[in-house]
Order: C-alpha cells, then sequence, then structure tokens
C-alpha cells in the first residue's frame, strides 16, 4: 500500500536524455519506491520554441527500457496553464509583481555592479520602483515586459536531504516571461503542489534554484515539499556529461537498456562493475544514506567511475 504523498521526475523534452539525466530518474524513483510513494512523470514543456514531440516520445521509451515505471497518466505543462495564471494572478493581486523591461544584456551590464546580500549575478532591482513617467515610457517602447517577484530580500533556508543546510537570500526573480509563458521557477512548484509530490530528487545543478522555489510556495500557501538534490555525472575532463564525452544517450550505446542500467548502478554502489540487476532489485539494496555527495567522473566507453 503506498504511503499519502508522492515523487516525481520531470524532464523537459528540448532533447534526447543523457545518461546522467538516466542516473537521476533512476534515484528519483528508488526514493519514492523505497518510501511507498506514488512515482510520477511530468513532462516540462512550456517553452514551446524548444521542445519537439519527438524528444517526449523518446525520453518516455527509455525510461521505460531501463525498467521504470510511474503511476498515472504523464501531466504535461502545457496542459496545465491555467494553474499558472491562476496563482501569478493571486501573486499580483497582493503587490507582489512588477513589471521588467530589461534585456538580459542590461541585467548582465547591472550585474556587475555589488548587490549587498543578493548573491553574484542576481537582478539589482531596476525596475522595481520606476517612476510613474518612465513606467509609460517603458509601455510605450512595445517591449512586452516579465512579471519579477517582489522577493523583499527574503532569506530562505531549507535542510538537503543528501547535501544539509543551505540556503540563500532570494532575488526579484521572473514568474512569468515577457512571451507570457509561466517561468519554470513558479510553474514547478504550482504542479508539484497540485500533484501532491512530497519529495524531490533532483540533480545537484538545480539546488540553487530550490530557495525562489520555497519562497513561491510559501506565498501561495504550498505545501513544501523534502529536497535532495544528488550527485551529477561527468566527463572525464570533469565538466557536466554532454554529447561531446561521445555515446552519452541510451540509443547511442552499443549495450543493451539492462547493462546501461547495471553501470549506471554501479556507479551509485549499488551493483559491481558488470553485473545483472533489475530495478527491483536495486530497490532492495537502495539506502539513500549511502548515495555519493560527490558527482562522479565516468569514461563514455566503459561507462565505469574515474579517479
Amino acid at each position: 500500500m503506498s504511503a499519502p504523498g508522492a515523487g516525481r521526475f520531470a524532464p523537459s523534452p528540448t532533447g534526447s536524455l543523457h545518461l546522467g539525466n538516466l542516473r537521476t530518474a533512476l534515484l528519483a524513483w528508488l526514493s519514492a519506491r523505497s518510501a511507498r510513494l506514488r512515482f510520477l512523470m511530468r513532462v516540462e514543456d512550456l517553452d514551446e520554441g524548444r521542445v519537439r514531440p519527438r524528444f517526449e516520445r523518446e525520453q518516455l521509451e527509455d525510461l521505460r527500457a531501463i525498467g521504470l515505471d510511474w503511476d498515472g497518466p504523464v501531466a504535461r505543462q502545457s496542459e496545465r496553464r491555467e494553474l499558472y495564471d491562476a496563482a501569478i494572478e493571486s501573486l499580483a493581486d497582493r503587490g507582489l509583481l512588477y513589471e521588467c523591461f530589461c534585456t538580459r544584456a542590461e541585467i548582465r551590464e547591472a550585474a556587475s555592479a555589488p548587490h549587498g546580500p543578493l548573491a553574484e549575478g542576481a537582478y539589482p532591482g531596476t525596475c522595481r520602483a520606476l517612476p510613474a513617467a518612465r513606467l509609460r515610457e517603458r509601455r510605450a517602447s512595445g517591449r512586452t515586459p516579465a512579471l519579477r517577484l517582489r522577493a523583499g530580500a527574503a532569506r530562505i533556508d531549507f535542510e538537503d536531504r543528501r547535501l544539509g543546510p543551505h540556503g540563500a537570500v532570494v532575488d526579484d526573480f521572473v514568474v512569468r516571461r515577457g512571451d507570457g509563458v509561466p517561468a519554470y521557477n513558479l510553474a514547478v512548484v504550482v504542479d508539484d503542489a497540485a500533484q501532491g509530490v512530497t519529495e524531490v530528487v533532483r540533480g545537484a545543478d538545480l539546488l540553487e534554484t530550490t530557495p525562489r522555489q520555497l519562497l513561491v510556495a510559501r506565498l501561495l500557501g504550498l505545501a513544501r515539499p523534502t529536497h535532495a538534490h544528488v550527485p551529477l555525472l561527468l566527463g572525464p575532463d570533469g565538466s557536466r556529461l554532454a554529447k561531446r564525452h561521445g555515446a552519452v544517450t541510451l540509443r547511442a550505446r552499443a549495450e543493451a537498456p539492462a547493462e546501461v542500467l547495471g553501470a549506471l548502478a554501479a556507479t551509485l554502489g549499488l551493483a559491481d562493475v558488470g553485473e545483472p540487476v533489475t530495478p527491483a532489485l536495486l530497490l532492495v539494496r537502495f539506502d539513500p544514506a549511502r548515495v555519493p555527495r560527490e558527482a562522479t567522473r565516468v569514461s563514455p566507453a566503459t561507462l565505469e567511475a574515474e579517479g
């Protein structure tokens, strides 16, 4: 019998899943199943200019090929716009949003100035308090504004289940892009709450987005899931695994999917190199405390850990 709550995996269909993505999906699946939570699949396909239906099909096929399953139908963000619009309206009604006309180049230029408690590169608040005349001028320019959250330099702290205490001062980040598309940091929070997600297991590269998302959840009065940011797979050069490293997708490999699953399990200390495994066997062996805390370098040719 499943416990209340759920875990999830939420790929963006803008390209093929590489082995690091599959490894993260495996960890999310193992974490949810070991806790008897539902495991959900969500396709984050809001960026219409970059998403491709064939990538969604391939991603889901690859996940099934290594033996992962999920509960219920696949959810798609493109079918949930009303939820995001309602959340944005709620924030706007409380005066928590403002129009931002800054281009990326302008933000980069302003980012070189000191920001006090904010992190390097944080939004400096250029449009936060524009005089009425300046605001009318910006609107008349024809540039469509993004909407930013008035974060108030709030500090958000949380306990990551893998990496321990973490926190940051949150800048005024975008919740709706200039093209009208809800931003990731809003959509993911709304989705997790609506789907009953209680644990988020994802790559360590997304750690820095978490304080923003927790602030959104707090402002919307939504439940706060736990987070576990798991280590990445790296290429031999120490950079994130990418096409330049060779055959880094399931479809590019000569091995059977079951062999790739075994190789990924070996990088997590759940199997010996070359040992045949199944997701069910890995579930028996899974212990969250044994998941490596550091990124793992692998040889794309052998998928064996290096160094």
